[in-house]
């Protein structure tokens, strides 16, 4: 089985508008609420796919309560830990004259430190798990220190472990040794330190998750799609020139179609195929909606996977 782990998920509400005007009554055209939150994504991509899976995380409120609704409402099995704070709200604007999109992210409950224990508890009873993928951020309470003792727990239930994440909670989830992480191009140089420019600047940089056990490096670089780096070589897949209508969820769509493409047996150079495709099917989409199944099997065909090392 396939589990997502979303920490601190989130009720997000896409509102469209013609234009923004301050100190006036700005009227809203649409507005449209989706459960969100990197594993939440994730689950869904899956889901859209065909692959079963599991939401992990923390929910709470009546906002808990409607996320969960709706994701079960689109198939996605769920497994939430109750919390006594409510699950926080992010709000996106997005402007119709400009095109211009703009994101308003909540920081999110305290979660309290039985609730904790009870998802550690819950994440050691998954006998059955055979990929783990976490991401996203932290409730403000919890440290990056968690990232790693999920992933450990993942291991030793034999999984192998996606992690997507930045700052700190990336570097401390890389010491429990993921079988895979995506950052994308800026927080692959955070973690090392410096501003990478172009593919050898990445590929060089993805050296040092690699040194420390991580087996895949997937780097997402925008339009130039994604430098998969593992200790046997390294590979570059790019997608076709289309119209970006968003980024927000391109790369959670990213980490689904890559451990769609493990579930399917590929080789981790096939399944980048799968991330690539599913990442940018997600960008022609308005809003906080996410790829679709024929989308992003339509797209598969047209990204091209060059060998660098």
């Amino acid at each position: 089985m396939i589990y997502t782990l979303t920490l601190n998920p989130a009720l997000d509400r896409t509102i469209h508008v013609d234009g923004l005007t301050c100190d006036v009554a700005n009227r809203i055209i649409e507005e449209h609420r989706f459960p969100g939150g990197k594993g939440i994504d994730v689950s869904k991509v899956l889901t859209a796919l065909g692959t079963p899976n599991t939401a992990l995380g923390f929910v709470g409120g009546f906002r808990g309560d409607e996320l969960e609704a709706l994701l079960v409402g689109e198939g996605v099995s769920c497994d939430f830990v109750r919390i006594a704070g409510e699950t926080r709200s992010n709000i996106i604007v997005r402007e119709h004259d400009t095109g211009c999109q703009m994101m308003l992210n909540s920081k999110g409950p305290e979660v309290e430190p039985s609730a904790i224990m009870s998802l550690l508890r819950k994440l050691r009873g998954c006998n059955d798990m055979a990929l783990l993928t976490i991401g996203g951020s932290l409730p403000p309470n919890i440290k990056p220190a968690i990232y790693r003792a999920c992933i450990e727990i993942g291991r030793d239930n034999g999984a192998r472990v996606v992690l997507d994440a930045d700052g700190e909670a990336l570097r401390g989830g890389i010491r429990g040794r993921p079988y895979a992480i995506k950052p994308n191009v800026h927080e692959l140089g955070g973690l090392v330190g410096r501003e990478l420019e172009g593919v050898e600047q990445v590929l060089d940089a993805s050296r040092t998750p690699l040194e420390a056990g991580v087996e895949v490096v997937l780097a997402s670089m925008g339009p130039d799609g994604i430098v998969l780096s593992t200790r046997d070589g390294a590979w570059q897949a790019v997608p076709p020139a289309v119209k970006a209508i968003n980024t927000i969820g391109a790369g959670d769509s990213a980490v689904a179609g890559f451990v769609h493409g493990i579930r399917l047996g590929l080789r981790p150079e096939e399944a980048v195929r799968w991330a690539v495709a599913a990442g940018t099917a997600t960008t022609m989409r308005e809003g906080t909606a996410l790829a679709r199944k024929e989308e992003i099997e339509g797209l598969l065909p047209q990204i091209r996977i060059d060998r660098l090392r």
